[in-house]
């Protein structure tokens, strides 16, 4: 089966070239039913780094014909391209982010991490967008026993982002608040393809991670409230690195309890490859943007996730920086 997302700012709807697709529905499916044993050393974070190795850290010619094969948008490149030369520093190029990523002006507004395709959710039972433990558990998610977390976004919404070998890997802050909690958790290594993610219960969940808290209910804050942001790690990921910086990627730091960040910064980066990010948001918290949530169940879209899940979920291609949703300006109840 195909798989099938819309790209926002065109409404077109695109069929997505699967990375190693053949690959994945042979691990996910003949490996991890036949053999146990191996899906868990090729899903290992040894097995991770090899495949990383072998397919980024080989030489390539650094030339416009290779970086337009990747589908990459030389324009946006802050460094020269003939530094450009293995699939590495393709994937961890820096851009421009100030000119080509422009970001809504207004202080309530919340943004997108990451270049990326995003579905929407709620917690919530009696919400439209209700989605039980299809992409992760919420307890897992934040960390077995990580109570005070679990309390804190019981009932709330979440926004799934899944990166391409392809994009920008470099993730953004999507709100403006302090830092109240950051911390990493071990897992290990699944793919993002979505046929992996309908063929494993919970795979974010299951994956290496790192999580951090913002308070945006501070001074300069969006005033949206608590915002949980999970970075996922997927395969032939070997590393986030937290490299928060206050303007153009200048000094970067790791991320701090009692640090304010900034909306629309860099804070970390994806060392190799796909991945996810997941933004989580306390109960009545966020209105998402409205063409995000038509999109999700438009007709005659073929997308793997409405056939794995039985419910109508179609992706939108977003860009870094721009609008995800807005900070609810009343308790009335709405479609998320």
């Amino acid at each position: 089966m195909m798989h099938q997302y819309i790209e926002r700012y065109s409404g077109r709807v695109v069929t997505e070239q699967l990375i190693g697709d053949r690959m994945v529905r042979l691990l996910y499916h003949d490996v991890r039913e036949s053999s146990t044993k191996l899906f868990r050393i090729l899903t290992s974070s040894w097995s991770s780094h090899v495949l990383s190795l072998v397919n980024y850290d080989r030489p390539v010619l650094s030339d416009r014909t290779f970086l337009e094969n990747c589908s990459i948008n030389l324009s946006e490149c802050l460094d020269p391209l003939s530094q450009l030369d293995t699939l590495r520093k393709v994937f961890e190029r820096r851009i421009r982010y100030w000119e080509c990523r422009p970001m809504p002006a207004d202080t309530d507004a919340v943004v997108s991490p990451a270049d990326a395709r995003v579905l929407v959710g709620s917690f919530h039972e009696t919400s439209l967008l209700f989605l039980k433990e299809k992409f992760f558990s919420f307890e897992e998610l934040f960390g077995v026993g990580n109570t005070v977390w679990h309390r804190a976004f019981c009932g709330g919404d979440f926004a799934v982002f899944r990166l391409t070998p392809d994009k920008y890997h470099y993730n953004h802050t999507p709100v403006s608040g302090q830092v109240v909690d950051s911390y990493a958790i071990d897992g290990v290594y699944h793919s993002c393809n979505p046929t992996a993610v309908v063929a494993v219960a919970t795979p974010y969940s299951k994956n290496k991670r790192v999580v951090t808290i913002i308070d945006t209910d501070v001074p300069n804050g969006t005033g949206v409230g608590l915002v949980a942001m999970i970075e996922v790690v997927a395969l032939m990921i070997g590393d986030i690195v937290q490299a928060y910086s206050s303007e153009a990627y200048n000094s970067p730091q790791p991320i701090t309890k009692g640090m304010f960040l900034q909306k629309g910064q860099p804070k970390s980066l994806y060392r190799p490859g796909s991945s996810t990010d997941i933004l989580v948001f306390q109960e009545g918290r966020i209105d998402f943007a409205g063409d995000i949530l038509d999109n999700m169940d438009k007709p005659n879209v073929s997308s793997r996730f409405t056939q794995g899940f039985q419910k109508p979920l179609i992706e939108t291609d977003i860009r870094v920086r721009s609008l995800l949703g807005t900070a609810r300006k009343s308790s009335v109840s709405g479609r998320n």
